[in-house]
């Protein structure tokens, strides 16, 4: 959950987002050592006179020609890698189908007999006290901790977004279309994500709130809701 004044990303509860962090560290002093390097050489210049060697120097063309090029190389590899890690579902323990409407959600555990609901915004007016103001649902989706889930996104009218930041998980969700996506979850813990793309006069209130959990509470909870 992200915190008021809060400059980084959320505390990562997926391989994924570890994953997408760090390269967001890496690509941040990549940057910040080019700025650093182009500011040194603009204050050079503006304090030193120009001389022939400044103007005319083959070996400085050479170099400002093959370096951009390396740093591009080290930001493409790990970013490519990245992209099919997060493209990559390999035999996953729960499939769960959530199908996007306006303006709710709807969860199918498809290895699940009768395993469905609908997931709605819990008004203000019925909030729990020290729950999230238009962040917190009616029924949450139960997945179990560190157990590969993979999602089949969808809509049912337009378009949505299903996103969870913390997950590192964003995925539209278009009429007729399957999407798909996957993610571990590392720790117990309660997610917060909301639809990502406008779809509407209450796009804003339609959040998406994911709950790890051990796989034995995960377990007793099917049972219950399949019962």
């Amino acid at each position: 959950m992200a915190n008021h004044s809060q400059l980084g990303f959320q505390d990562a509860s997926s391989p994924i987002m570890e994953e997408l962090v760090e390269f967001h560290d890496h690509a941040l002093m990549v940057a910040l050592a080019i700025c650093s390097l182009v500011l040194y050489l603009l204050t050079l210049m503006l304090m030193e006179k120009l001389s022939s060697n400044t103007v005319d120097a083959q070996e400085i063309e050479l170099i400002w020609t093959i370096l951009p090029a390396i740093v591009l190389v080290l930001l493409a590899l790990p970013s490519l890698q990245i992209l099919y890690m997060m493209d990559e579902v390999n035999e996953p323990d729960l499939t769960l189908k959530a199908i996007g409407h306006q303006w709710y959600w709807t969860y199918e555990y498809t290895d699940f007999k009768d395993l469905s609901f609908d997931s709605y915004m819990t008004p203000t007016t019925d909030l729990p006290q020290g729950h999230f103001r238009l962040l917190e649902v009616d029924h949450r989706m139960v997945i179990p901790m560190e157990s590969p889930v993979r999602m089949i996104i969808t809509a049912d009218d337009v378009l949505h977004s299903w996103a969870v930041p913390t997950l590192g998980v964003k995925t539209d969700a278009i009429p007729g279309r399957l999407n798909q996506t996957s993610f571990i979850t590392t720790r117990p813990g309660v997610f917060y994500g909301q639809c990502s793309e406008i779809c509407g006069a209450n796009h804003s209130f339609m959040p998406i709130v994911v709950e790890s959990t051990p796989l034995k509470y995960f377990e007793a909870w099917s049972s219950l809701l399949s019962s």
